[in-house]
C-alpha cells in the first residue's frame, strides 16, 4: 500500500516538492557556509519523494545549541517558504476525501520543513 501510495504522491505534487528542495540545496551548496543547509535540504528532497513508510525522529546525538542556531538560520534563509507550500498542498489535499492522506503528509512535514536539523529520517 506504501508504494502505491508514494506513487501516487509522486505524480500529484510530490515531485515539485522534491524539486523545490533540491534546488535550495543546490543554492545553498555553492557556499562552505552552506553546505550544512543543502545537506539537509536533500534529506528533505528525498523524504518528499517517498514519504509513505517513512518515519522522522528526533536524533540523539544532536548538537544542542547548534542545532538551535542552524534552525533559526534554515527559517531565514527559505524553511518558512518550503513550510507555506506544504501548508498549501496539505490544504489543497483535504478538500477531498481521497487526498486526506496526501494532505496529512504534507502536514507531517510542515515541522520538519522549519526545523529540519536534530531530526532524522528512518
Amino acid at each position: 500500500m506504501k508504494t502505491i501510495g508514494n506513487i501516487i504522491w509522486v505524480v500529484f505534487g510530490g515531485f515539485m516538492i522534491a524539486v523545490e528542495y533540491f534546488i535550495a540545496g543546490f543554492l545553498m551548496m555553492i557556499t562552505i557556509i552552506g553546505i550544512p543547509f543543502g545537506i539537509q535540504s536533500f534529506k528533505l528532497g528525498v523524504l518528499a519523494l517517498w514519504p509513505f513508510g517513512s518515519k522522522v525522529v528526533d536524533d540523539n546525538t544532536s548538537l544542542g545549541c547548534l542545532n538551535l542556531v542552524m534552525n533559526i538560520i534554515w527559517i531565514i534563509i527559505g524553511g518558512f517558504w518550503i513550510a507555506m507550500t506544504h501548508l498549501f498542498w496539505g490544504i489543497l489535499f483535504c478538500i477531498t476525501i481521497i487526498g486526506i492522506p496526501f494532505g496529512k503528509q504534507h502536514f507531517k512535514l510542515i515541522p520538519l520543513a522549519l526545523f529540519p536539523f536534530g531530526k532524522r529520517v528512518e
